[in-house]
């Protein structure tokens, strides 16, 4: 089916969009109503000197205020111009300064970038002259946060910063507490830019203090709300839930129906992202039901309809998308609307694709784009224009017009970059990338993708702190731009340099590698300098095997050598059956089911390169594993003679190799702190053996145990503040999730969560230079039928911020537990052994017991990080 806005939009000239990051960059964030953009831009309204001002100036700035408030910021323009023009005929510099402050702010909203650096360097100009009154005073500290929303905007997060701290400085001395929250907001988004998230977090508590100090009034709900926003996008739920709670509460006691719903939203917003569905959509409702505006009912509509197609409520969905369709005529022309409406296209695309009955075609979605486009257009909203324009360009993909589709993501392309948008760019980039290939432009197709990812990584931290529901958004937003860049450099007849190709697809996933760990984690972690380890080791190889939509590709790297690729022709879903199927014989010990499919991965992976291992003389084997090769213990594959890989290699998994630089653990005198659990807690079974692994390992090695009662969060922070211990052994029930919310450890008192290991294990500053080298989680598992589970893995040993971490990927026999730590601690303490032979070892000794010869036994053993 074809469909034919694209004629109406060359007549009308329609060439522009965007949509900030928060609000659309995966399609989920429907009617987000918060206070916090990427900054709080508070617009001032009130002369500050009435005597001295004509009625008509304060009635016309009031209407500006209006226009602003209403996403209308053309006509606010127009309007404070006018005002401007009054003020500068009466000498009045300080209302000059403060519309001047408010004109750059409509005209940041509009990305007109020039028109509001001059407006604002205007306004700071008019403001020099030092004064002590605290009208001066207010209208400086309104300026300055004004200026910082530009520089931000503008990819000064340092600046921003700067210039924030100062506002807050000069709303202290104007003892103006408003100003002085919105400032300290502020601050915390360019702490978040800068990747400084546990500084972000300190300064949002200060917040909630000063607000909890406060009356019950519309400013608490106001600030509350945005304390609560942030507290979400920094992936602190639970305290976000309460902030937004109170905030809720406040509006009912003051009975504001707006100020309800949009806490409502936000509440909603908050369950989603805990992917609590049904809660989310209890508080979408509750906001439609006393929504006392149509774009505050229709924004909670919009995000009640998305979270219904999220979970496949199909009759649902359709039944309320025929309510909302008869009232979108109804909405007056701005921003919020426009956004809504674009973000509701998305949704409605995805209704589409599920095929169901009298679901909205592709020409209606088409329609509902090419009007936004036009009201953006009679706004001057060129943001909203550029982002309507790719979408535009990406409904006619879907009807395979592949001309105009590219015109129109070429033209939507040019302004993103034209307006300083990286945002908003990589996906046109990504889009104009997949129209090339169809179209058999193999090298405009991987200049496209290429630029894609290089736009993304110059994004990443910005990618963090995007808005709810991150992990199923990553996968279908982020994940397939690094892929399919993957998938073309390595298919076969690429004309591109072989080695070169080669390298650029190993950096390509390396760095998908990262981003879904900042994903997951909620922070940028690995921002360390890269440092390839596979040149530093001499004996290791390092083997990247990648899962294509057709194919597995597996890139190896042998030091001082080119790199070499090989593929193996087989569909995802299949590969990823096979590798589950071979787990669970694995785990349910099977005789020797487990052998023909380990067999099988053993040909895919090693057998291509038997030969050039040996000849390089290779001792370790180093995966940096992909999707389901994560859950996968590669020790366990076999030659199909009579080893299993754990004979022949030592092995290790990286999430990547741009870590620090390597180092040995220095067997002299090295001391471990264990804790553990012997008992049952919380719903958890007993682990009889623990306390006998802790005797081993004592036997072994210098160690101080905490048992049971004693294993608690605080005295574990205690012990490593008091002495140094380079390694850290945990004995207790833990779980692997690709959510970060159900990863955690079970200590005597509580379980540890991800988000708290960084804190539990951080070093005090007098022994920063000697850290947790090494962290054993020895009764750990992966969460069961989770595909991804291995990420919680991986995201444990980033955030306990040691080098290197080895766990568990299924609970296994206590007793053989103990046996194979004490042969790991012998071999890792009297020998020269590196960490990764010390674990092969010990693995090795198990295998060799007929008692634990099965590979549940010793298989799933990981060691996850440096290897040396």
């Amino acid at each position: 089916m074809q469909i034919n806005v694209y004629s109406f939009l060359k007549k009308s000239s329609w060439k522009r969009v965007y949509i900030r990051l928060i609000v659309f960059i995966f399609g989920i964030g429907l009617g987000l109503v918060c206070t916090l953009m990427p900054a709080i831009a508070k617009v001032d309204s009130s002369p500050l000197s009435p005597m001295q001002t004509s009625s008509d100036a304060t009635q016309q700035e009031q209407q500006g205020r209006q226009y602003y408030d209403a996403g209308q910021f053309l006509e606010a323009v127009k309007i404070w111009q006018q005002v401007l023009q009054i003020y500068q005929s009466q000498g009045d510099k300080l209302n000059q300064a403060r519309v001047l402050s408010n004109l750059s702010l409509s005209y940041q909203q509009l990305g007109q970038w020039t028109e509001a650096s001059q407006a604002i360097s205007r306004s700071l100009e008019l403001l020099q002259v030092k004064q002590s009154e605290q009208e001066h005073l207010n209208v400086l500290a309104q300026a300055l946060n004004t200026e910082g929303s530009l520089q931000l905007s503008t990819g000064k997060p340092e600046a921003a910063l700067a210039t924030w701290q100062q506002a807050t400085t000069i709303y202290t001395q104007a003892k103006n507490e408003t100003g002085i929250i919105r400032s300290l907001i502020n601050q915390s988004q360019a702490l978040k830019s800068l990747g400084l998230y546990r500084r972000a977090l300190s300064t949002l508590t200060q917040v909630n203090q000063i607000l909890q100090k406060q009356p019950d009034s519309p400013i608490k709900t106001a600030g509350l709300r945005s304390l609560g926003a942030s507290l979400r996008l920094v992936g602190n739920l639970e305290q976000a839930q309460q902030v937004l709670q109170q905030s809720l509460a406040i509006a009912q006691k003051l009975q504001s129906p707006a100020d309800i719903t949009a806490a409502s939203i936000d509440l909603g917003n908050v369950a989603r992202t805990n992917q609590d569905s049904k809660a989310a959509l209890a508080f979408y409702q509750q906001a439609v039901a006393i929504a006392p505006s149509q774009i505050l009912k229709m924004r909670s509509q919009f995000n009640q309809l998305s979270t219904l197609i999220d979970t496949k409520q199909w009759s649902s969905a359709q039944k309320l998308w025929s309510q909302i369709q008869p009232q979108l005529a109804n909405l007056p022309a701005s921003r919020t609307a426009i956004y809504a409406q674009l973000n509701l296209a998305q949704s409605l695309t995805r209704l589409q694709q599920a095929n169901v009955p009298d679901a909205p075609t592709t020409a209606t979605i088409a329609q509902l784009v090419a009007n936004n486009l036009q009201q953006a257009r009679s706004l001057g909203d060129k943001q909203a224009e550029a982002y309507a324009l790719g979408k535009l360009g990406g409904l006619y993909e879907q009807t395979q017009q592949w001309s105009i589709a590219q015109d129109l993501t070429q033209q939507a392309l040019v302004l993103a970059q034209a307006i300083n948008t990286p945002e908003i760019a990589y996906r046109w980039q990504w889009q104009l990338g997949r129209l090339l290939k169809v179209q058999g432009n193999e090298a405009g197709a991987i200049a496209a993708y290429s630029q894609a990812v290089n736009t993304l990584q110059s994004l990443r931290s910005d990618l963090v702190a995007i808005d709810a529901d991150i992990q199923f958004s990553f996968r279908e937003s982020v994940e397939p731009v690094y892929r399919e860049l993957v998938s073309l450099l390595l298919q076969p007849g690429n004309s591109q340099s072989s080695q070169k190709s080669l390298n650029q697809a190993r950096q390509v996933i390396e760095s998908l590698n990262l981003a879904e760990l900042d994903n997951f984690l909620k922070e940028a972690c690995l921002d360390k300098k890269p440092t390839q380890i596979d040149r530093l080791d001499p004996l290791a190889a390092v083997i990247y095997p990648i899962i294509l939509a057709d194919r597995l590709e597996v890139i190896l790297s042998l030091p001082q050598q080119p790199l070499r690729h090989y593929a193996t022709s087989i569909p995802q879903d299949r590969l990823e059956s096979i590798i589950e199927k071979l787990r669970q014989k694995l785990v349910i010990r099977s005789k020797e089911d487990y052998l023909p499919l380990s067999q099988q991965v053993y040909d895919w992976l090693i057998r291509p390169v038997e030969t050039e291992l040996v000849k390089s003389g290779i001792k370790t084997l180093v995966f940096l594993p992909d999707g389901v090769f994560r859950n996968m213990p590669m020790a366990a594959l076999h030659d199909r003679n009579q080893n299993y890989l754990v004979e022949k290699y030592n092995i290790a998994f990286t999430p990547s190799l741009q870590l620090l630089p390597p180092k040995r653990l220095q067997q002299k005198n090295f001391k471990v702190l264990g804790a553990g659990l012997t008992e049952a807690r919380q719903g958890f079974s007993p682990l009889e053996y623990v306390e006998e692994e802790m005797k081993q390992i004592k036997s072994e090695v210098s160690s101080t145990v905490l048992l049971n009662q004693e294993f608690t969060n605080k005295n574990l922070q205690t012990y490593l503040k008091s002495a140094v211990f380079p390694i850290v052994h945990i004995a207790t029930h833990g779980k692997f999730s690709s959510k970060a919310v159900e990863t955690f450890i079970l200590a005597w008192d509580e379980r540890i969560r991800i988000n708290d290991l960084d804190n539990l294990l951080q070093i005090p500053e007098q022994k920063k230079g000697q850290p947790v080298e090494l962290l054993v989680l020895s009764a750990c598992e992966t969460a069961v039928g989770d595909k991804r589970a291995a990420l919680g893995l991986a995201g444990i040993a980033v955030k306990a911020g040691a080098s290197s971490t080895l766990a568990t990927l299924w609970s296994v026999n206590d007793e053989a537990t103990a046996n194979l730590m004490r042969q790991f601690y012998k071999h890792l303490s009297i020998s020269k052994e590196t960490k990764a032979e010390a674990l092969r070892r010990a693995q090795i000794a198990l295998l060799k017991d007929p008692q634990y010869e099965h590979p549940v036994y010793w298989a799933p053993y990981i060691l996850v990080g440096n290897w040396l």
